[in-house]
């Protein structure tokens, strides 16, 4: 049995194709059926966020599932295989292991670092247990999955630097004002920027949002979203003498707040400081207002360099998490060892017990004068050979299965002795399994 992963993702295809393969909530109780019902699978497990849609599997032949997983995508979602598969990466053993790892902690994610995919991974799992169709790899693999995601983000800072324009606005103006709670900000202009930059802020406490825009129908829509007031593009001088933080992004041709009228504000402030965001291009507000008492005035070219040196940061972290993700492989890797010795092992010892019953027996007849005591010592003795003769094999294959090759030495017992075996891998998880997400 070996782990298997198909998929695509931002990386590999627009969203144009993304969103024809994706599943719904509403689609994963057919889906996951449909998938458990594939031939070769005994465990299978559906991953769809809006920026990926991948197929696990424990199957027993990696090539075929592949196959079958192109196939179960074009069926399910009625979509030619030609429209998508050339988006599709196949990953199979310790790599799938390495790419659902690299998922959970967030470094196979549109933004390094991002948390949420941890939780979507989590979700996927209790799902696809909940309708069992996971057994006990995919059990233990998203249990270490779930463990090395919560290990990136508690071990490292990974996720504490903003690598985006808006949220780096707020991380500058926390810089500022220590604490966003009970702030007031306000927006000019109702561009997608802004709302981006003021949802930032509302998550980060900001109690008012005031938006000033020249259309007042679009300064009503924006602030309804964040339950705030809008207010006449006329009055953005009122407002400057009450709020903490701006945000400016109106698309104007000229600027909109000159140095002089910020200096008339400030004064009527009293030494308040303000925190301002030009996030427009070009810019709405005087780049000398940086010159007034109290003023913290950051450009889009600001944010940019912010986000750039966080981008660094963040990837130096990276090199942090890639060394626990090997880690965690291998360890993953030794444990999957260990499932197939004891197989091994009983079909060595059966394949020996056997034959040592055939040429036993066949010896017995060509001594027919022993008596029962002499039987006894023959078959004694055959015992003995064939427990001697295992004996080393045994515990070198205990002791090998631990180690970085493992599986390269059961695969070669299976071939020199040409044994059989059936795989333990199999069946339901056990309650170990399900302590790694409690």
């Amino acid at each position: 049995m070996e782990i298997t992963v198909v998929g695509l993702n931002h990386k590999t295809a627009p969203v144009e194709v993304r969103e024809k393969l994706s599943f719904t909530a509403r689609d994963y109780a057919e889906a996951l059926a449909e998938l458990a019902a594939i031939p070769g699978f005994s465990e299978g497990l559906i991953l769809s966020t809006c920026n990926r849609t991948e197929i696990y599997s424990a199957a027993q032949d990696a090539a075929a599932a592949h196959r079958f997983v192109v196939d179960y995508l074009s069926e399910f979602h009625q979509v030619p295989r030609e429209d998508f598969v050339e988006h599709l990466y196949h990953y199979r053993g310790s790599e799938a292991v390495r790419h659902l790892f690299l998922v959970a902690c967030g470094l196979d994610a549109m933004i390094l670092g991002e948390t949420q995919i941890l939780g979507q991974v989590k979700e996927a799992y209790l799902t696809a247990a909940q309708h069992h169709t996971v057994g006990k790899l995919l059990h233990n693999l998203f249990g270490r999955a779930l463990r090395v995601g919560k290990r990136a983000h508690t071990e490292t800072v990974i996720s504490q630097n903003a690598v985006s324009v808006s949220y780096a606005a707020v991380e500058l103006a926390k810089k500022v004002f220590q604490d966003l709670k009970g702030r007031k900000v306000l927006v000019i202009g109702a561009g997608k920027m802004s709302e981006l930059t003021v949802r930032h802020l509302v998550d980060s406490g900001v109690d008012q949002v005031i938006v000033a825009n020249r259309t007042y129908e679009r300064a009503e829509k924006l602030a309804a979203l964040f339950h705030g007031k809008a207010v006449e593009f006329e009055r953005i001088e009122d407002w400057l003498k009450r709020v903490d933080v701006v945000i400016s992004s109106t698309g104007a041709p000229h600027l909109i707040l000159k140095k002089d009228v910020l200096a008339g504000v400030m004064r009527a402030r009293r030494g308040r400081p303000i925190f301002l965001f030009d996030i427009a291009v070009p810019r709405d507000i005087d780049p000398r207002c940086q010159q007034i008492g109290g003023v913290f005035l950051y450009d889009i070219d600001d944010l940019e360099t912010v986000v750039k040196a966080n981008l660094k940061e963040r990837q130096r972290e990276a090199v942090k998490i890639e060394r626990m993700i090997q880690e965690e492989v291998a360890d993953f890797e030794r444990w999957l060892n260990t499932l197939e010795v004891i197989p091994v092992i009983r079909s060595l010892r059966e394949k020996a017990e056997e034959i040592r019953c055939l040429e036993l027996e066949r010896a017995l007849r060509k001594l027919p004068e022993l008596d029962a005591r002499q039987r006894k010592v023959v078959e004694a003795m055959g015992k003995r050979i064939v427990n001697k003769i295992l004996n080393d094999p045994t515990v070198k294959i205990k002791e090998y299965a631990h180690g970085a090759d493992g599986g390269v030495y059961l695969k070669a017992l299976r071939k020199l002795f040409n044994l059989e075996t059936k795989s333990s891998q199999g069946g339901e998880g056990s309650e170990e399994e399900y302590l790694y997400v409690k």
